[in-house]
C-alpha cells in the first residue's frame, strides 16, 4: 500500500527511531513495564467489544506484549505483528504469530486487509500522523475496528521541565531533549480527518516512580524511547547539565520517601472503518421528540427571552 500524499513536518528522525529500537531489543523485557500495562489496558478494551476479528494486525509490536494479551481474544485467528525496528520483530516472531519489519508512515498491507488493527505505543513516534491513521483505515475492512494507544502531551513533563532549566543555566540557548506528544484535543480532530466512523477518544495517566532522576533516564534509553528529535543537538548532553536536572528534579518533585514521579499521559484511540450499517448522526431538526417535552420544561425558540420578573 503506498503510503497517502500529505504535507508533512519532519520533526522526528526515523532512522534514529529504528536505531533506538534496534539497540533497546535485546533487553526490552527487562523494561517493558508501560508497554505491557498498556497492553493490558487495550485488551480490556477489546473484551468489552462483542464481536469477532478473525485477521488482526499489531502495528508497532516492540517484543510482542499486544500479542500475548489479546492471545484467545474476540475470535483473532491470524495476527501480524509489525514494527519499525527490525530487531523487535524478531523478538517478537513466535510460532503461529509472523512478525515483519514496516514502517507506520508506509505501510505494507493491501487495502481491506484486516478486521481489526491495533497500536500500543508507537504511534507517537510518527511524523505524518495523520497520513497513517489514513492508511490504518484503508488497511481495514469496511467496519472494521482500529483501538490504538499512544503517549500524550503530558507524558514526561516533569523531565522536560528540569533539563530544560539546567540546560539554560550552563548553556547559552535550548535543545530539544524529550520529545513532543501529541494533545489530547487534537486526537479526536485526527481521527475524523483520518475518515474513522464514531472515533472515541479518551486519555489515562500512569505515573511510575523512580529512586532518582538518573534511572529513569536511563530506563528510557533502554525501552528505545531516546531523543529522536530531528532538530535535537548532536553535541551529548554533558555530566554538568545532567546532573544538574538530576538535583532539580529531586528539590522539585520529590516524594515524602525521596522517590520521584514519572508522568506517562496515555491517549486512546477508537473508531471504526465506515460502513453502511453503521449508526449516523440525525440531520438538525429531525428528531421526532423534543427535549422540553423528556424535561417537562417549557419550550422557548432561540429569538425569545424569559421575562427575568414577573409583573403583579
Amino acid at each position: 500500500m503506498s503510503g497517502p500524499q500529505t504535507d508533512q513536518i519532519t520533526v522526528f528522525d526515523r532512522r534514529q527511531v529504528r536505531r533506538n529500537r534496534d539497540r533497546a531489543a535485546g533487553g526490552f523485557g527487562d523494561v517493558d513495564f508501560l508497554v505491557r500495562e498498556v497492553a493490558d489496558r487495550l485488551a480490556d478494551r477489546l473484551q468489552d467489544v462483542s464481536r469477532q476479528f478473525p485477521n488482526a494486525l499489531d502495528l508497532g509490536c516492540h517484543s510482542g506484549c499486544l500479542a500475548d494479551a489479546v492471545a484467545g481474544m474476540n475470535g483473532i485467528e491470524t495476527l501480524i505483528q509489525a514494527d519499525l525496528s527490525h530487531a523487535m520483530a524478531q523478538q517478537a516472531a513466535r510460532p503461529g504469530l509472523p512478525a515483519v519489519a514496516a514502517d507506520e508512515e508506509w505501510l505494507p498491507f493491501a487495502e481491506e486487509s484486516f478486521d481489526l488493527v491495533l497500536s500500543n505505543l508507537s504511534l507517537h513516534w510518527v511524523n505524518d500522523l495523520p497520513g497513517a491513521l489514513i492508511q490504518v483505515n484503508r488497511a481495514l475492512k469496511p467496519d472494521g475496528l482500529f483501538l490504538g494507544a499512544m503517549l500524550g502531551g503530558e507524558t514526561l513533563k516533569e523531565l522536560r521541565e528540569v533539563l530544560a532549566l539546567a540546560e539554560v543555566e550552563f548553556r547559552d540557548g535550548l535543545s530539544p531533549r524529550v520529545s513532543p506528544f501529541a494533545d489530547l484535543r487534537d486526537a479526536g480532530g485526527l481521527m475524523q480527518r483520518a475518515g474513522f466512523a464514531l472515533p472515541v477518544i479518551d486519555s489515562d495517566t500512569i505515573t511510575v516512580t523512580y529512586g532518582n532522576p538518573l534511572t529513569l533516564m536511563q530506563e528510557l534509553r533502554k525501552m528505545g524511547e531516546g531523543n529522536a528529535v530531528t532538530e535535537r543537538s548532536r553535541s551529548p548532553l554533558g555530566r554538568d547539565i545532567l546532573m544538574r536536572a538530576a538535583e532539580l528534579y529531586q528539590e522539585r518533585h520529590a516524594g515524602p520517601d525521596g522517590r520521584v514521579p514519572a508522568t506517562f499521559q496515555v491517549i486512546y484511540l477508537h473508531g471504526w472503518a465506515p460502513h453502511e450499517t453503521q449508526q449516523k448522526p440525525l440531520r438538525p431538526g429531525s428528531a421526532r421528540n423534543r427535549l422540553a417535552a423528556a424535561l417537562d420544561a417549557v419550550e422557548q425558540s432561540a429569538g425569545e427571552k424569559p421575562n427575568r420578573f414577573q409583573g403583579p
